[in-house]
């Protein structure tokens, strides 16, 4: 028997998908140039999924000092909430707005934070993903990552980043809004989204069929036990004695995904 989740991930994610209204800030009490710095992140992306002009706070942004990024994001729950926002806000913007495709979509540094010029692939493998390889399925880092990335990274690689970027293809979850304050919980929401919807099971032969993204970096994973773990967690039942194989990923356009949950 070969079942596929039905749990809908746009239900499950839609407890955290803005509405028209502005971001507010977090209600946990974090400083001042920390939370002035979150919420440039949570309005540039708040304005792309809502079809508001982003160049004021697009401004806002290359204009913070690299010394202002570096000691206002000062932990991995501020680093993952800024930079995934930025990540999503900025696929979008690069894909509609600079008309780019793959690859040079994830290659070429055209986001300006800080004074400086980031990439999609800088955001993901050299800051949340502390500067690993993008090609060694996460388990090799970067022969020669630059200060900047250095300073700017996560201290641990959290595997549910996978689950929260939007790369623009329909295998991605849906986009959530992510703030300082609820990030653990919207990171699992994103995980338990993508893994129903992603996930085929044949309960019969004990085999699982899972996104190609657990390939890809399956270091992050902690390898296919870890994989096994991730799904008898986050899936009912059990998988730790389930043959793993992965599926063709699908890269089909599917920028409106925010939009489309909202209905």
């Amino acid at each position: 028997m070969i079942m596929i989740l039905a749990a809908s991930a746009l239900a499950i994610s839609s407890t955290f998908l803005w509405s028209n209204h502005p971001p507010k800030p977090s209600v946990e009490q974090i400083n001042q140039s920390t939370l002035d710095i979150l919420i440039l992140s949570e309005q540039i992306l708040w304005r792309v999924k809502t079809e508001r002009s982003t160049d004021s706070v697009e401004q806002s942004l290359s204009a913070l000092s690299m010394n202002s990024l570096v000691s206002g994001l000062t932990n991995d729950r501020s680093r993952k909430t800024f930079w995934i926002n930025i990540y999503n806000a900025w696929y979008q913007i690069l894909a509609t707005r600079e008309h780019m495709k793959r690859p040079e979509i994830f290659t070429k540094q055209m986001i300006p934070i800080a004074g400086k010029f980031f990439s999609l692939d800088d955001i993901e493998h050299g800051i949340l993903r502390k500067y690993r390889s993008k090609y060694s399925l996460g388990y090799l880092p970067q022969l020669f990552p630059s200060k900047t990335i250095k300073q700017l990274a996560v201290s641990e690689i959290d595997f549910r980043i996978h689950f929260a970027l939007n790369c623009g293809a329909r295998s991605c979850p849906p986009i959530a809004f992510y703030t300082y304050h609820d990030i653990d919980q919207q990171l699992e929401t994103a995980t338990t989204s993508f893994l129903r919807s992603e996930t085929e099971i044949d309960t019969k032969n004990k085999r699982v069929r899972v996104s190609k993204i657990l390939q890809w970096f399956k270091g992050d994973f902690n390898g296919t036990s870890g994989i096994r773990t991730i799904l008898s967690t986050y899936l009912p039942g059990d998988f730790h004695d389930y043959l793993i194989s992965y599926k063709d990923y699908n890269w089909d356009a599917q920028l409106a995904n925010f939009r489309e949950a909202e209905k």
